[in-house]
């Protein structure tokens, strides 16, 4: 979705943005922040959107103007693909590791007795560093994280990794603004359903994941959507 390349951030949403970007007329510029922080961050001014694989929930609702979804994402387990674990069930006593602040640890915290389960819930900063453990130390057992992420990774580390069946939760992703700022939110709406109709998201999707995985036919998400997905 977005990432440092030898100090060049790319990424499916990174291209997203320069594509919203040139529509509205203004300068992009991805800035790398400290993902724990993000939502405050917003608030500070320190950035104007956060637009990096967000998961649209009930508590970052609260707090951000968010847009329609765009994407459709489930949270998965993956393992090294010689490993012995075949299901969610086969990971007790083992070590997990999930992104700190994310939303498969928001997933898994609230499976308490899942988590229970577990020898260790590990949690990295990011989730580079939580697949380079897994595919080079046996620091931990499984990943949990964003589907769309790990298709990605197991194309780029092909036979490396192996998806477990069992799907953690079901979300949507979403561009989140400041809290209030509708103008922005509906300006950024309207440019990603032109660039849809113009065949642009297909364009940029294909690049990134093989097929159009991009959603633009769910409604805003309100408080009340989200109560009745948990």
């Amino acid at each position: 979705m977005g990432f440092d390349d030898n100090g060049e951030i790319k990424g499916f949403d990174i291209d997203l943005a320069k594509a919203v970007a040139n529509k509205l007329g203004v300068e992009l510029e991805a800035k790398p922040i400290d993902w724990s922080n993000k939502e405050l961050e917003l608030q500070n001014k320190k950035i104007d959107v956060i637009w990096n694989g967000y998961t649209i929930n009930g508590d970052r609702n609260k707090q951000v103007e968010f847009t329609k979804p765009y994407l459709r994402n489930t949270q998965r387990l993956v393992v090294k693909a010689n490993s012995s674990i075949k299901s969610k069930a086969d990971l007790a006593g083992k070590v997990l590791g999930v992104q700190i602040d994310s939303a498969a640890e928001e997933v898994v915290k609230a499976d308490t007795s899942f988590t229970d389960s577990l020898k260790e819930l590990k949690i990295y900063n990011t989730y580079q560093e939580a697949m380079l453990d897994l595919k080079s130390s046996d620091r931990v057992d499984a990943v949990g994280g964003d589907k769309i992420l790990l298709d990605y990774v197991m194309t780029q580390e092909q036979g490396a990794f192996r998806l477990l069946d069992d799907e953690l939760a079901s979300e949507y992703y979403g561009i989140g603004c400041r809290k209030g700022e509708v103008a922005l939110r509906e300006a950024i709406d309207k440019a990603l359903d032109e660039l849809q109709e113009e065949g642009a998201l297909d364009a940029i999707s294909s690049r990134w994941f093989g097929s159009n995985v991009v959603v633009r036919d769910v409604e805003k998400l309100t408080d009340k959507d989200l109560q009745a997905a948990s």
